[in-house]
């Protein structure tokens, strides 16, 4: 296992391409949904979002999730590197098994849809968009900042915090048209 260290770099930067591909479907698939609904909600055609919405699944998002998930487990499996990293890590790993269980969520979604109806209506979609960035930053702020101050019940108070905002409305202005 000595040669994840000597590749680390290497497999440090596919990991991050990887990521980047994952995110940017985890970004976009929520707001095909959103669009979808809302084809239903007007008896509009919903043809093109299916084929969209299959292309992007099955191209880049499956693919680049489980590539993003084999070179993170290649940079946590280098001798000794789980021991010596602190609570960060599993925060972040903590982050990413939801955004997995997310990403798992829009396919059985995706699946509804195809099956002539809308899971849920568009406002839902909207909300649930801003799953991803949430964590992404979360899991930026581990990485980067690696915060050993940082505990689960931190965490919990910045999900309640989120909370919060949304039902007070504060994030309403960015859910207006489109």
């Amino acid at each position: 296992m000595e040669f994840l260290w000597t590749y680390s770099d290497w497999i440090l930067a596919f990991h991050i391409i990887f990521v980047m591909f994952w995110m940017a479907g985890m970004y976009y698939l929520p707001r095909l949904f959103v669009y979808h609904a809302e084809a239903y909600e007007n008896n509009e055609p919903v043809k093109t979002f299916e084929v969209m919405e299959l292309k992007l699944l099955r191209i880049i998002l499956n693919p680049a999730m489980i590539l993003a998930w084999i070179f993170g487990l290649a940079l946590l499996l280098r001798p000794g590197f789980y021991l010596e990293a602190g609570q960060w890590i599993n925060i972040k790993l903590l982050c990413l098994v939801i955004l997995t269980a997310y990403h798992v969520f829009l396919a059985r979604w995706r699946k509804q849809f195809l099956l002539g109806q809308s899971p849920r209506p568009s406002r839902f979609f909207r909300m649930i968009n801003e799953i991803p960035p949430v964590l992404t930053i979360i899991i930026v702020i581990m990485v980067i900042v690696k915060p050993f101050w940082l505990s689960f019940s931190t965490v919990c108070f910045a999900f309640k915090l989120i909370k919060f905002a949304c039902q007070k409305r504060v994030f309403r202005p960015f859910l207006r048209n489109g």
